[in-house]
């Protein structure tokens, strides 16, 4: 019995089509992505976030290193954090915090103006932008991250309050060697709940901030204490989020 072979052709797909599929699929993504930051930005102005990337990456070098895997943190809500801590933030990080869209663009400027001299690098990032770096990015000084780093920070400034970022900052920032947080860093350094640092304590905190990892809110250089002081002198010049 003859077998009929039939002359079967593979159907081509039109170039047309391809570029309608990824066209399709890449919508998709985009969508996607901007649905589900933003419900990770609404969720986290209710939820404290548990940990950060950061916090992981410090805790296995700090493991590597043969000390062991390190995070100490404890979240302390923010009327319960001393009202001295919060001005000595703004005063020694975010001197406009109040005022700005989460972006201090005469900040940036003289960053920039100080870079391009040749003098030591000097980021120009705000509270704001420090937040969305920590908690919903990685570290790194990649375009790509730069460019997270600004949608986050616009996400959260539209839809946090100053109260909830500056609360967020003063709890994951790194305050020491896996040290992180106000609470964490107030009983490491001071033996003392955040709750009753004085204007000295809380400055000396903020002051060792730009380098937590190789300064000492306990023994401070002479250039961290001077930052320290003038902490100290700007600090009743703030308002904070009530």
């Amino acid at each position: 019995m003859a077998i009929k072979r039939g002359n079967y052709k593979k159907k081509k797909v039109s170039p047309t089509s391809w570029k309608k599929q990824l066209k399709s699929w890449s919508i998709r993504i985009v969508v996607g992505f901007f649905a589900l930051s933003i419900f990770w930005v609404l969720c986290l102005k209710f939820i404290n976030p548990p940990v950060t990337y950061l916090m992981i990456k410090r805790g296995f070098q700090w493991q590597s290193e043969g000390k062991g895997f390190k995070i100490e943190k404890e979240w302390l809500p923010y009327d319960d954090l001393s009202n001295n801590l919060k001005r000595a933030a703004l005063a020694g990080e975010d001197a406009h915090f109040m005022s700005h869209n989460g972006f201090d663009t005469d900040a940036i400027k003289q960053a920039l103006e100080k870079n391009q001299s040749g003098k030591p690098l000097r980021g120009g990032s705000t509270i704001s932008q420090q937040v969305a770096k920590n908690v919903f990015l990685w570290p790194g000084r990649s375009w790509l991250r730069k460019g997270l780093e600004t949608y986050f920070t616009f996400l959260i400034e539209i839809i946090w309050s100053k109260k909830r970022i500056l609360e967020v900052y003063l709890n994951v920032i790194e305050m020491g060697q896996g040290v992180y947080g106000a609470e964490a860093a107030s009983h490491y350094y001071f033996n003392k709940s955040a709750k009753s640092l004085t204007k000295k304590e809380a400055a000396l905190i903020i002051a060792i901030l730009p380098n937590p990892r190789q300064w000492d809110a306990r023994r401070p250089s002479n250039y961290v204490n001077s930052r320290a002081n003038n902490i100290v002198r700007y600090l009743n010049h703030y308002d904070i989020p009530e």
